[in-house]
């Protein structure tokens, strides 16, 4: 009698501590074992001359999701996890995004309602806070964190998005109290705007003039500003795709001077350029993000801060517009830049690009690869060690990698329902060939093995990053407090 439901024998197991050969004993959806020579399972998959890593999870991705100018994005639960799965992402964490006025338990109703019938890999969810208001923060957002939701994100640019600063510090606050993860994007709107406005007066309207408008120094200043708040209360933060030098300063200062302060970069950011934007007529809307890639010294900059630890986790942010009415030329065919709907497709490419471009190049080892890609994302928000890596007690999510397969790029390869990904033309080395989720098969001979909806929910820890820390110093009684205040607020 089989002892394991499912054996993967003898493949390279990469963690993100450690490399070594072994054999995975899976029962369920649980990884119950691993060593050399396992006893047979019901079924077993060869994976000698493989790799074998943690699932990816891409702890940032845009799915089925309305924009706050009204336009939805091209892939549902079901398209936008079938991606994912082809490229080697096991979990995702898309966001439940409010806009002006929603109630935040409406909006993950809503989400779960379109999710949880399509997803096939499983999924948590962030918040988009975009409407602070004395009730959703008192009334709401604390609730939703006690039920999983402890992470979300923030804006300092898009009209009907951004928080001032004072929003922002009642943002903080919170998360402090309660043990929330704040993401932000960090770019500063009047510089934006500003920009904007003469360029469009001037008649420079293509997408080229995107990247102008959106220039390093207000990145910079916004991450500084950002990390200046969360300093003030002793709040831990994340920056959201990072694209420039300045950013990556301010993030690597903050770091070394103890705070808590972390980082994410994308695909976009090492392998596209500002060039990309001024393609032929229209073409430069389809590399259209904020913030938009920029030069090669940037890209050099962000593989440094991939190398030397600036960067906690490496996502997609796919925002997945397809190149039409329906999307980027929602504003029309000659739709000036700041009308182009701003994101670009990534979820089923982020880990092949790395692998073949970081690994393979030796920029990156394996195990900064898992760490990057999925152990830090799951540690950050609360999904780890369930999530993020391989081990016993672990859920059973593993890619088989064939580290020798190379691939080339076709936008008809593709899984979501984009229509285009910018990085067609580009070959790589290295491809998931099998991709389990909790023992499941669903990707094996290029072919998806399970149905819709099998995907499960993840409800969040609490991130460690992230624990709550109590009352701040100035809510303590000034009087018996004086010195302890003047120290921390001086």
């Amino acid at each position: 009698m089989a002892d394991f439901d499912l054996v993967v024998r003898g493949g390279t197991v990469a963690t993100a501590s450690d490399t070594f050969t072994a054999d995975i004993g899976i029962n369920g959806e649980t990884i119950v074992a691993m060593g050399s020579d396992l006893e047979a399972g019901k079924n077993e998959i060869d994976a000698r001359g493989m790799l074998v890593m943690p699932g990816g999870v891409d702890s940032h991705c845009h799915v089925e999701q309305k924009s706050s100018s009204g336009v939805m994005c091209a892939d549902d639960f079901y398209s936008g996890t079938v991606s994912a799965a082809f490229g080697g992402t096991t979990t995702i964490i898309p966001f439940a995004a409010q806009h002006k006025g929603d109630s935040l338990i409406d909006v993950v109703r809503e989400y779960h309602e379109a999710a949880d019938p399509k997803a096939v890999i499983d999924y948590a969810f962030h918040l988009i806070l975009s409407d602070p208001r004395e009730e959703v923060l008192r009334d709401e957002l604390p609730g939703l964190i006690d039920m999983g939701y402890s992470s979300f994100k923030v804006y300092l640019t898009y009209d009907l998005l951004k928080l001032d600063d004072g929003e922002m510090l009642d943002v903080l606050s919170l998360a402090r109290k309660e043990g929330a993860l704040v993401m932000v994007h960090a770019e500063n709107h009047e510089v934006i705007k500003w920009l904007t406005e003469r360029l469009l007066a001037g008649g420079y309207g293509e997408p080229k003039y995107h990247a102008i408008s959106h220039p390093r120094i207000a990145e910079g200043e916004a991450t500084h500003r950002a990390i200046a708040l969360a300093e003030l209360l002793d709040t831990p933060l994340l920056i959201v795709h990072v694209s420039s030098p300045d950013a990556i300063h301010e993030i690597r200062e903050a770091k070394t001077r103890g705070l808590k302060i972390y980082g994410e970069t994308c695909p976009q950011y090492l392998f596209l350029t500002a060039k990309d934007l001024d393609r032929d007529g229209m073409e430069g809307a389809k590399y259209c993000c904020s913030p938009p890639p920029r030069d090669e010294a940037s890209q050099e900059a962000v593989w440094q801060g991939l190398v030397n630890g600036t960067f906690d986790v490496f996502s997609s942010d796919h925002a997945p517009y397809r190149f039409d009415e329906s999307g980027k030329l929602s504003g029309g065919p000659n739709a000036t830049f700041k009308q182009i709907a701003n994101g670009v497709p990534g979820l089923e490419l982020r880990l092949p690009l790395l692998f073949s471009e970081g690994v393979l190049k030796g920029r990156l080892n394996l195990n900064q690869f898992v760490e990057l890609t999925s152990t830090r994302a799951a540690k950050l928000y609360g999904l780890h060690p369930r999530k993020g890596t391989i081990a016993i007690g672990a859920d059973a999510d593993l890619a088989i990698w064939d580290p020798d397969l190379t691939v080339t790029v076709t936008d008809e390869m593709m899984h979501d329902n984009v229509g285009y990904t910018p990085y067609a033309g580009r070959t790589l080395t290295g491809w998931p060939v099998t991709v389990l989720s909790r023992g499941r098969v669903v990707v094996q001979d290029s072919e998806l093995k399970v149905e819709r909806g099998s995907g499960k929910f993840l409800a969040c820890e609490r991130s460690a990053a992230a624990a709550p820390l109590g009352r701040l110093v100035p809510e303590m009684d000034p009087a018996t407090n004086f010195g302890a205040n003047i120290e921390r607020w001086s």
